[in-house]
C-alpha cells in the first residue's frame, strides 16, 4: 500500500507500507494491503504504519479524513508530526503544535484588524453628504 498523508501546505509522509492503524469515532483498525475500500473521520491521536522494511512510524495527527481506495491510503489533515520513536513524539507535539497556535494568533489579530478598517470606512462613507 501507500500512505500519504497530506497536510494544507505540504506532504508530510509518501512511503510504501504494510499495514496503517488508527483510531476513528467507533474504534481502532488496521488496514492492510487487501482490505476494503472506505471512508472515515480519524480521532485525534497517534496513527502508526510499517513501512516495507519493517520499521514502524508514528504520527500525531489532528482530526483527519482517511481514504482507503485500492492499493493508496490518504490521510487529510490540519496538523501532523512524525517519529519513529513513541516517546518523543509528545515532545514534538508540544514544540509543533504550540508554534502553529502563535502563527494562528497572528493571523487572527490580522483578520480582526482589516475587518476594523473595513468597518470604519464604510461607517465614514455613510457620513458624506
Amino acid at each position: 500500500m501507500r500512505l500519504r498523508i497530506l497536510l494544507p501546505t505540504r506532504i508530510l509522509l509518501d512511503e510504501r507500507v504494510q499495514k496503517v492503524s488508527a483510531e476513528a469515532e467507533n474504534g481502532s483498525f488496521t488496514l492492510l494491503p487487501r482490505h476494503i475500500d472506505f471512508v472515515t473521520v480519524l480521532r485525534p491521536g497517534v496513527l502508526s504504519c510499517v513501512l516495507e522494511d519493517g520499521t514502524e512510524v508514528f504520527l500525531a495527527v489532528d482530526e483527519s479524513i482517511l481514504v482507503k481506495r485500492e492499493s493508496d491510503v490518504l490521510v487529510s489533515t490540519l496538523r501532523a508530526v512524525r517519529s519513529d520513536d513513541l516517546e518523543k513524539l509528545e515532545a514534538l507535539i508540544e514544540t509543533e503544535f504550540e508554534h502553529l497556535d502563535e502563527h494562528e494568533k497572528k493571523a487572527r489579530s490580522a483578520l480582526v484588524g482589516l475587518e476594523t478598517t473595513m468597518i470604519r470606512r464604510f461607517l465614514e462613507l455613510g457620513e458624506r453628504p
